[in-house]
């Protein structure tokens, strides 16, 4: 079996060069780390991840747990996490937790044993001690708790941005489609401001709430439809997820009602299909590449020891497009 001498002696450097070559440290110049490189592959040398892990007691590798990688947003999110992450050296585990607690508690079980460095949590299902027991940094999604970094966006904002434009439009009859508003999310906010922009104007919306498991898109197309039948007249819609905002597309075609003719709508995160659907929706962005960033330097930032702010709010952006 090749090993790290053998590749020191074909390459003609020092045990220690191939060393600082493979854990990035020191300065190498970057023909040393070519020829090292051409050299480990032309021997099929494999370094031991795990005794390297245990010499510099990190293992380089970042757990993520999400509530759907199904979903654009959080496949787009941890897209952006994947390649920060990499670029300082991590490899990334990602877990599907699907909202099931059972899941997420044997997700967190396994990243433990398997020496990550920290934990990005976008799924929170179980008890708050369970988060703040982890002896590994964590950051989370969307949520505080206790002590615990996390990022978002701010979505007070949001929901105030979405009402500002709606009114604007001379909306009349404005409907909600959010979040399952019993659950401790940040991103419920964006749905409290929106109402009380409505309300600050004498305009009372008609709020259709999710269920529990709100990424499940197959439910989209139901709340939908619930919405419609109960309210023919509504003439703007703010539903606080990109791909609920593609289910009203959807329905309004199968139904004949015309966007933004009869119905004007606005959606919330901007992810990649929102510019490509016909017409393009309109909808409020979050950073998704600034916030992936904060994840990872967050989380880098904690294995180092280092202090880091708690709460890391990132602005969003109004993006208007043919739905308004």
């Amino acid at each position: 079996m090749t090993t790290i001498k053998d590749v020191a002696l074909r390459a003609g450097v020092t045990v220690t060069t191939v060393s600082r070559v493979l854990n990035n440290r020191g300065y190498i110049s970057q023909e040393t780390r070519e020829k090292v490189y051409r050299v480990m592959k032309e021997l099929h040398y494999q370094p031991n991840e795990i005794a390297r892990s245990l010499t510099r007691k990190r293992s380089m590798i970042l757990g993520t747990i999400i509530p759907s990688i199904a979903h654009p947003f959080f496949a787009e999110l941890t897209h952006h996490i994947e390649r920060y992450a990499s670029d300082l050296g991590y490899k990334i585990l990602v877990c599907n937790s699907r909202l099931e607690p059972k899941k997420e508690k044997e997700y967190i079980d396994m990243l433990k044993s398997n020496r990550v460095d920290g934990i990005f949590m976008a799924s929170h299902t179980l008890e708050v001690d369970v988060y703040k027991r982890l002896q590994q940094p964590i950051v989370t999604f969307d949520r505080r708790i206790a002590d615990i970094p996390y990022v978002s966006s701010d979505n007070e904002q949001g929901g105030k941005l979405a009402a500002e434009l709606l009114l604007r439009k001379g909306c009349e009859k404005i409907a909600l489609i959010c979040g399952n508003l019993s659950l401790d999310l940040l991103s419920n906010r964006r749905t409290e401001a929106f109402v009380r922009e409505l309300r600050r104007r004498s305009v009372e919306p008609v709020v259709i709430e999710l269920g529990r498991d709100v990424f499940e898109t197959v439910d989209y197309g139901k709340a939908v439809g619930a919405l419609f039948d109960a309210h023919p007249d509504v003439d703007a819609i703010f539903a606080t997820g990109d791909m609920v905002a593609m289910h009203v597309l959807k329905s309004c075609a199968q139904r004949g009602i015309g966007i933004p003719e009869r119905v004007k709508l606005i959606g919330y995160d901007d992810i990649d299909t929102a510019a490509l659907v016909n017409p393009g929706l309109t909808t409020i962005r979050q950073p998704l590449e600034a916030m992936a960033k904060s994840v990872v330097d967050l989380l880098d930032g904690m294995v180092a020891g280092n202090e880091v702010p708690l709460e890391n709010v990132h602005p969003v952006t109004l993006i208007e497009r043919e739905t308004t």
